[in-house]
């Protein structure tokens, strides 16, 4: 394990949001499997690919595996910090990067699985562990003896003979350690240490907060009749619901962690509505024991003040010289830029709707709670069609089989077979080994997409063993989503929403699965922040390719095609919607710059009034369109996006651009896919991200296919 990946794991137990933690050993070889005795994590999986053994891991497990796992990668980073040797690439670089196994096999599984199937255990564990993984992240990085190695060989670096990935990775481990704060004083660096350890404490208690929160605020409805709108299936699974909560006879809405709510766009019942919108608004705001207003005030306060003493102005500027945008002015000017266009383009959209309202009658004003009920009747206004009739053609498994792994096969020619011997940590976790076209062997792929209350909300990817060279390790990767689970015997008949999120991070998990890189720090995603979301948004282009799409989406009792005329209009109205959508995507990733960009000694300490006069300031206080996420259960900005959010934009006009040169280049097809695999897929961070891009583009990226595809192309000065 090497140090970057360190703070990776660090950040997933104390945010429970995945990164990509490396386990170090000999490939497995795929033969039966022998038990395990004692604790799981400490001997290499037997099983292929050294999947973990989620048939022996208990959370009892957890803590003496990562507890040991610390005191054994302290003892490796001693040993090359106090080798006698003259400092070598090979006896500080690559012997850094094979540190920390067993700390990288527990950290792997645990970190995932306190945002996959958390329980009051392995939050225990998170609140416990996460200032002692600051620590010990701490102890890396501030080593004197070891930075010294580092040091002297980077000021040699142009004449040690490295090959261009080797130089790359010397380099970063310099970068990475000044960035830490590896050139402060003594004094400096116990201040810092402090900071960095009341960080993770309270980015673990925001995160448990929040999800206990969302289960806290679900809706509680007595009267089916209320629920008219709803589909049979989903009022089955809202009575399932509220029987497992003990309100049997009752029907419970349960809540996703974004502002909006899916049963808005379906339920006739305004009050209702208007129910479920406010207790999505104000989770995390209501002055209970999970209120997380003052976390954000200290989280930002103390990033502030790490900042200044790192000598950034900044938080903002701290992480964004480390991104491909550079600066805080960079990304500040692309959402200025945007927002005017974007915000009178959900007004013109919300006019329009207020026509239906008043035609129908209706005595009121525009709100939130309406926004997703009334764009629906648009739709079918202008389409003429609504989600309900897109649903029945969107059955998980031929989405998934015939639309998402269909469409990886047509590209880069891969082939999946399930793997029902593999063990699973929830019965709902399915397994595939992947197949090179040539029948070789690539990697394991889990999928968890189903909704449930130890689960975080959202969806990622991890990786549970990343590829690289110098272990020779292959991938095991895994999505997750929160597509809420039908009855017993009903199909899960998914939103397009829900399906184009599968295609986007299946895009993440070819990312990993394609890594052919030496070093454990370059795997997969290890890329920039503001680079990483850019291929798998390029993969939601084949949810609607057509040859794909026709390929999937089938009815589900039938087996019929989706009609072309309804194909038709769903692909006419795709841009529809795109003032909504950019406009709350953009009051989000303002109010996480406007939070990180105050300067240490004048942070806000009022959460509330802080976000409402940010948002005013940038024109995006509409309260038809609130923020995708308000700071309370802003999730992202307390795990590895904070000051990040934009990277969904900025990666947004990589992903456009390539959209458009695969239209250019004829489409689908393996000689396509196989370029963007070899130039971009397949490097993982071995080079520079925007390098990369070029070498797969041909040239820089502009900004014009994004503004077409967002429907903003009347603003001249947007670059």
């Amino acid at each position: 394990m090497n140090h970057k990946l360190s703070l990776a794991l660090a950040a997933a137990l104390a945010a429970a949001t995945p990164g990509l933690v490396l386990a170090q050993a000999e490939q497995a070889a795929d033969s039966a499997v022998e038990p395990v005795s004692g604790n799981p994590f400490f001997v290499v999986s037997n099983l292929p690919y050294q999947a973990p053994r989620f048939d022996l891991i208990k959370d009892e497990h957890y803590q003496p595996a990562l507890e040991r796992g610390m005191a054994e990668q302290r003892a490796e980073v001693a040993a090359i910090a106090n080798n006698p040797d003259a400092p070598s690439f090979v006896n500080t670089i690559v012997a850094m990067e094979k540190t920390g196994a067993l700390l990288n096999r527990a950290g792997a599984v645990f970190g995932n699985l306190a945002g996959a199937h958390t329980n009051p255990e392995i939050q225990k564990v998170q609140a416990t562990l996460a200032p002692k993984f600051a620590a010990h992240q701490d102890a890396i990085v501030l080593d004197g003896k070891l930075f010294a190695r580092i040091k002297s060989l980077y000021d040699q670096r142009d004449s040690l003979g490295l090959d261009d990935e080797s130089k790359r990775l010397l380099e970063r481990y310099h970068t990475d350690f000044i960035r830490a704060g590896a050139n402060l004083s003594d004094a400096d660096k116990e201040t810092l240490k402090a900071m960095n350890s009341e960080l993770a404490s309270l980015a673990t208690t925001f995160s448990q907060n929040v999800l206990k929160e969302v289960n806290d605020s679900a809706v509680l409805v007595d009267d089916v009749a209320l629920l008219d709108g709803l589909s049979d299936q989903a009022i089955t699974a809202a009575a399932a619901s509220a029987k497992e909560a003990g309100h049997e006879g009752k029907y419970l809405i349960a809540l996703q962690n974004t502002s909006g709510q899916p049963p808005l766009t379906s339920l006739t019942n305004r009050d209702l509505r208007k129910k479920i919108m406010a207790a999505s608004l104000v989770r995390g705001t209501r002055g209970n024991e999970w209120d997380n207003t003052g976390i954000v005030a200290r989280v930002a306060t103390l990033r502030a003040e790490r900042a200044k003493l790192l000598g950034y102005d900044t938080h903002a500027q701290y992480v964004l010289e480390d991104e491909t945008a550079g600066t805080v002015a960079a990304v500040n000017k692309l959402m200025s830029d945007l927002a005017p266009a974007a915000v009178a383009n959900a007004r013109r959209e919300a006019a329009e709707m207020q026509a239906i309202i008043d035609a129908e009658g209706g005595d009121f004003q525009l709100e939130a709670a309406d926004w997703a009920f009334y764009a629906d009747k648009v739709r079918q206004q202008k389409y003429a069609f609504d989600e309900a009739q897109l649903k029945p053609y969107f059955e998980i498994n031929n989405v998934l089989e015939k639309g998402v792994f269909y469409a990886a096969s047509q590209l880069y020619g891969l082939s999946f077979k399930e793997r029902k011997d593999i063990p699973v940590y929830h019965p709902d976790v399915r397994v595939w080994e992947v197949f090179e076209a040539d029948g070789s062997k690539l990697g394991l792929f889990y999928g968890d997409f189903y909704a449930r209350p130890s689960k975080r909300g959202g969806a990622w990817m991890n990786a549970y063993v990343p590829q690289n060279g110098l272990t020779g390790t292959q991938p095991v990767v895994a999505n997750h989503q929160n597509i809420p689970k039908p009855a017993d015997g009903q199909p899960t008949l998914m939103s397009f929403d829900e399906v184009t999120t599968m295609f986007h991070e299946f895009g993440h998990a070819l990312h990993g699965l394609f890594s052919d890189v030496e070093y454990p720090q370059f795997a997969g995603t290890s890329v920039p922040r503001d680079f990483v979301e850019y291929p798998s948004q390029v993969n939601e282009m084949w949810a609607t390719w057509p040859s794909i799409l026709a390929n999937y989406a089938k009815h589900h009792e039938t087996g019929e095609p989706i009609p072309q005329e309804l194909l038709d209009k769903v692909l006419a109205a795709e841009q529809y919607g795109q003032g909504h959508a950019t406009t709350e995507y953009l009051a989000a990733a303002m109010l996480d710059q406007a939070i990180h960009q105050q300067t240490a000694g004048n942070v806000a300490t009022d959460t509330l009034a802080f976000e409402a006069k940010a948002l005013d300031a940038a024109g995006l206080d509409y309260a038809p369109v609130p923020p995708r996420y308000r700071s309370a259960y802003f999730s992202h900005i307390m795990g590895g996006y904070s000051a990040g959010y934009y990277a969904y934009l900025w990666s947004e006009v990589l992903d456009a651009e390539s959209v458009e040169w695969f239209k250019e280049n004829g489409g689908l097809s393996r000689e396509n896919g196989d370029h963007f695999r070899k130039t971009l897929l397949s490097r993982g961070g071995s080079a520079d991200a925007m390098q990369i891009f070029r070498d797969f583009r041909g040239r820089d990226p502009e900004v014009g296919p994004l503004l077409k595809r967002r429907g903003l192309e009347a603003k001249p000065d947007a670059e």
